[in-house]
């Protein structure tokens, strides 16, 4: 079993920065990926940002660019650095592990930008 522990949600002004973090605990497998999802109300789930245990990261097009993910497998934390936020990064955001074919998820952290 794994866990997985978010932190650093809140309200933020549009221009603004957050980082989101994302501690794993538990059974920990060396190699995994790493995803950060989000969802808004009344729409689905969406993926974000991913990075592989080989350190191969990929952005949705809507973050490209402002969003960075990254990791420090000394502690097995991941992080999702969020800058030039808007209104629409306005959601819930969700970490999830994938390791030995088994998906794990945390229990989000609320992101709001706002003036």
């Amino acid at each position: 079993q794994v866990q997985l522990v978010e932190s650093g949600g809140g309200l933020v002004q549009p221009g603004g920065s957050l980082r989101l973090s994302c501690a794993a605990s538990g059974s920990i497998f060396s190699i995994y990926v790493m995803k950060w999802f989000r969802q808004a109300p009344g729409k689905q789930r969406e993926l974000v940002a991913s990075i592989s245990s080989s350190g191969i990261t990929r952005y949705s097009d809507s973050v490209k660019g402002r969003f960075t993910i990254s990791r420090d497998d000394i502690s097995n934390t991941f992080y999702l650095q969020m800058n030039s936020l808007n209104p629409e990064d306005t959601a819930v955001y969700y970490c999830n592990r994938i390791q030995g074919m088994i998906g794990y998820w945390g229990q989000g952290t609320q992101v709001t930008v706002s003036s």
